[in-house]
C-alpha cells in the first residue's frame, strides 16, 4: 500500500542549495513544492491543499534551511496555494492572473466531485508582488528567474522557476510525472507550445508539479499525452460524440498507466473548444466537464489530500 500521509513526503537535494519537497503519489491535490536558500534568505516554491501538508511542508524547510522570506506561486491552483496564509510574514509572488485568479475564486473544496479531503482550517491569501512575463529574483547570489510562457497552458498563469546556473527547473504543473495532465483551465495546444519553451531551457533537472524528480524525457510524455488528447477530440468531433462519449470510446494505450485517467473526460471539453475556435485559455463552465469526470469514474473521485 501507498503511504500517501504527510509524512511520507521527502527533502531532496536537487542542487547546492535547492532542494525538492516531494509528496507521494502526485495524485489529485498532493504536488511537490521546492525551496532554495543561502545568506540567510530562503525561497519557497508553492505550498500544499491542506493545512496539515503545509505545516509538515514548513517544518521540514525549517529543519533543513530555516524561515522562509519569499513565497513563489506557479500557478493559482489550490494545491499549490491554499497554505499561502501560513507562510508568516514572507513575501508572496505570482503572475498577475494568479492573483486575479484566487481573488476570483477563493478557496475550492470541490464538496461532491472528490472524497476523503481533510482540507483543515484555510485562508485566502493572495500574491503581494506580481508580474507580466518574467522577472528574476535572488537568494543570495542564487538567480532564480521566474518565467511565464506567454500564453494558457495549463491554466491561464502557469510560472516556470528556472536557476539556469544550475539547470533545475521548478516546472509547477506544466509537468506531470506519472498522473494524467490535466488542460481544462487552460489550452491542450497552448499548453504543448510552453513545453517548448522548457526544452529551450535544456534543464537537467527537473522537479515536476506532481510526482517523482525527472528530465526531459517526461516533458517528451507529456507532450505525447496532450497530443493524443487532440487526435481522440478531431475523431470524436468527426463522429458525432460528446467529450464523455469520446472519452469511453478511447484506448488509452500507452496513456493507460497513467494516473487519473478520469481527466481525459475534461480535456476533451477544453480540445473540443479549440476545435470550434475558442481561444487558448478561454473560460469554460466547468459543470459539464467535471460531471463527465464523475461519470467516467462511476462516482466522486477519490483524493488522499
Amino acid at each position: 500500500m501507498i503511504d500517501r500521509s504527510p509524512g511520507a513526503a521527502s527533502v531532496k537535494q536537487l542542487a547546492e542549495g535547492a532542494f525538492g519537497y516531494v509528496q507521494p503519489d502526485g495524485s489529485w491535490f498532493i504536488n511537490n513544492c521546492g525551496f532554495v536558500a543561502a545568506d540567510g534568505h530562503a525561497v519557497l516554491i508553492d505550498t500544499c491543499a491542506t493545512e496539515r501538508r503545509t505545516r509538515a511542508l514548513l517544518s521540514a524547510v525549517g529543519d533543513t534551511v530555516g524561515p522562509v522570506t519569499t513565497l513563489v506561486n506557479t500557478h493559482h491552483h489550490g494545491d499549490h496555494t491554499n497554505g499561502n496564509y501560513l507562510v508568516g510574514g514572507a513575501t508572496v509572488v505570482g503572475h498577475r492572473k494568479t492573483r486575479e485568479a484566487l481573488l476570483a475564486d477563493g478557496i475550492q473544496r470541490y464538496e461532491g466531485v472528490f472524497t476523503d479531503s481533510d482540507w483543515g482550517n484555510l485562508e485566502l491569501r493572495v500574491p503581494d508582488l506580481v508580474f507580466d512575463d518574467t522577472v528574476t529574483l535572488y537568494a543570495g547570489q542564487t538567480r532564480i528567474d521566474l518565467i511565464h510562457p506567454g500564453h494558457a497552458a495549463h491554466t491561464t498563469n502557469d510560472v516556470l522557476v528556472w536557476l539556469p546556473e544550475q539547470r533545475l527547473l521548478y516546472s509547477g504543473d506544466l509537468v506531470f510525472n506519472g498522473g494524467s495532465p490535466f488542460a481544462l483551465m487552460g489550452s491542450v495546444a497552448g499548453w504543448r507550445a510552453a513545453l517548448n519553451v522548457i526544452r529551450e531551457l535544456d534543464p537537467a533537472v527537473i522537479l515536476p508539479g506532481h510526482g517523482p524528480v525527472c528530465g526531459l524525457e517526461t516533458v517528451d510524455l507529456v507532450d505525447d499525452y496532450l497530443e493524443f488528447v487532440q487526435r481522440t477530440a478531431e475523431t470524436g468531433k468527426a463522429a458525432g460524440r460528446s467529450p464523455l462519449e469520446q472519452a469511453k470510446a478511447t484506448d488509452l494505450g500507452r496513456f493507460a498507466e497513467l494516473t487519473e485517467q478520469e481527466r481525459l473526460a475534461g480535456n476533451l471539453h477544453r480540445a473540443y473548444a479549440e476545435l470550434d475556435g475558442e481561444g487558448w485559455g478561454v473560460p469554460l463552465d466547468p459543470v459539464a466537464p467535471l460531471k463527465d469526470m464523475l461519470a467516467w469514474n462511476g462516482g466522486p473521485i477519490r483524493c488522499f489530500s
